[in-house]
Order: structure tokens, then sequence, then C-alpha cells
């Protein structure tokens, strides 16, 4: 059963899509792209690119963890109260297979949220191929006086 996500935030929602694509920073440099948005889902996208490959073609592990970290956190956003912050307190990653080119599509989906956790698991596709499925948590620190 899916969880209710009765503080769900269209505006907020809205906010995040193609949000990433004017971020500085790792989000920025790495070419996230936000795609859609609902109460508990986030789905993002990434182009692989010359830069981002290892010695050996394939994509760098790092950047599917950074892109799993991004969507872990950012998918809590529109559910939390507003001024509240997500901060990831673990996750776990399984690299299923090499990427070498193509565009990487990362689905979140909260599965658990509480006043102060999230559970979130994430499938990332390259092509019609799961190469990517990660499962962390969330510190959903509430506003000051909340």
């Amino acid at each position: 059963m899916a969880p209710d996500f009765p503080l769900y935030d269209a505006k907020v929602a809205r906010g995040l899509e193609g949000a990433a694509d004017a971020a500085g920073g790792l989000v920025g440099f790495l070419g996230i792209r936000h795609t859609e948005v609902g109460p508990g889902l986030l789905r993002a996208e990434l182009a692989v690119r010359d830069e981002l490959l290892t010695p050996f073609g394939n994509l760098h592990g790092g950047v599917l963890s950074a892109l799993c970290d991004h969507v872990l956190g950012t998918v809590c956003y529109p559910v939390i109260p507003r001024g509240a912050w997500a901060a990831t307190t673990e996750f776990k990653i399984n690299l299923l297979a090499p990427v070498t080119e193509g565009s990487l599509v990362a689905t979140a989906r909260i599965i658990s949220l509480t006043k102060r956790t999230a559970v979130v698991r994430i499938d990332v596709e390259n092509g019609a191929r799961v190469v990517c499925a990660a499962q962390g948590t969330v510190l959903v620190m509430q506003p000051r006086g909340q």
C-alpha cells in the first residue's frame, strides 16, 4: 500500500520541475533535470557524457551514486512541511549493469514517510534496462518551532 501524503504541496512540486537545469554545484555539473514531480514521486534524467566515463569507457559508479543521493532527498520536498529539509542518513546501491552511452532516468518513490524519516526506493534505467537499484533513509528536519 502506498503512503498517503496529506502535506503534498503542488506549488513546491511545480517549482522542482526542471529546477536542476539551472542548479550549480554537482547537480549542475552532472546536468540532472527533473522531468516529473508528484506526490511521493520524482523522475530525473541525466545525459551520459564522455567526461563522466571511466578510462575503461563505463559511467563512473559515483555518478550513479550522486544521482541516487540527489533524488533521494529531493523527492521529499513536496510532501514535508515548508521550511523542513531532508538529509540523507544512509542509502544502499546495487550497480546492476554497465552504462556506456545514452541517458539515465532515475525514478524515486517514497515508500514510507513519518514526521521524522522517509524511506525512498530508486530505480535507474538506461534505455529499457535497469542499471541501478537503491534504497535509502532521509531524516526530515522540521522547521524551527515545530
